[in-house]
């Protein structure tokens, strides 16, 4: 009887579990969201703005929500650490993307990675945040000026016509076909219009891993998320 009421109990109480990967370049505040979000969900708070350092690696972190345990990743941004990112895809159920709204004069090469993410077929289904860091910067961008400033550079991509021509030639000498039916052609996906579909839908949010603003937006969009394409991949 005993072992049959621990079954029981623990069904009840079971939590679902998902994996959160927080990339972006150096310097971004992936870890102050990070610490931010544990100072606010759990009853340890997290590591002070003053005591963090550059991720060499990962920082790990979870929180526990109602019917959900949320485990998070946060991987360091410089440029020779970026190469682990793609080991964590497969095994993540979201993806948030943080970018420093301050810094201006790195927008370039911020837009560069996160279209190399976008790119990624790995992550097409995935769910995917973009936010908007530093809102507490008086110099900040804001959301929509962040929205102008990635289609902005889209169109100024060098060459980009001339991509987009070639990659929808079927059958050419360069395409290399994937298991799962797309190809690539010249190290171009064609994932059949789901990154221009995600990128018409992508939701961006502005915050503050330092005060703490939009942060807890940020989670519940997360939450709500996973849980979501669970459901349709249960539904498949």
């Amino acid at each position: 009887m005993y072992h049959l009421l621990k079954g029981l109990h623990e069904h009840l109480t079971r939590k679902d579990e998902y994996s959160v990967v927080i990339i972006g370049l150096d310097n971004a505040g992936k870890t102050t969201m990070l610490e931010q979000i544990k100072t606010l969900y759990n009853s340890t708070p997290g590591m002070p703005a003053d005591k963090i350092g550059p991720t060499i690696g990962q920082n790990i972190g979870k929180i526990s929500l109602p019917s959900t345990t949320l485990h998070f990743f946060d991987l360091g941004g410089q440029r020779d650490i970026r190469s682990i990112w793609p080991r964590y895809y497969d095994e993540c159920h979201a993806v948030v993307f943080v970018l420093d709204a301050v810094d201006q004069a790195r927008l370039s090469e911020t837009w560069e990675v996160f279209d190399q993410v976008l790119n990624s077929p790995r992550l097409l289904n995935l769910p995917l945040l973009l936010l908007a860091n530093k809102q507490d910067s008086p110099h900040c961008l804001s959301v929509s000026e962040i929205r102008e400033s990635f289609d902005a550079w889209q169109r100024a991509r060098p060459h980009q016509a001339e991509v987009d021509s070639n990659s929808s030639v079927p059958n050419s000498p360069g395409d290399v076909h994937s298991e799962n039916g797309r190809h690539e052609h010249d190290g171009k996906w064609d994932d059949g219009g789901a990154k221009d579909e995600r990128m018409a839908s992508l939701d961006v949010m502005g915050v503050s891993a330092l005060t703490g603003t939009g942060v807890r937006d940020a989670v519940n969009w997360l939450y709500i998320r996973v849980q979501n394409a669970r459901k349709i991949e249960d539904r498949n």
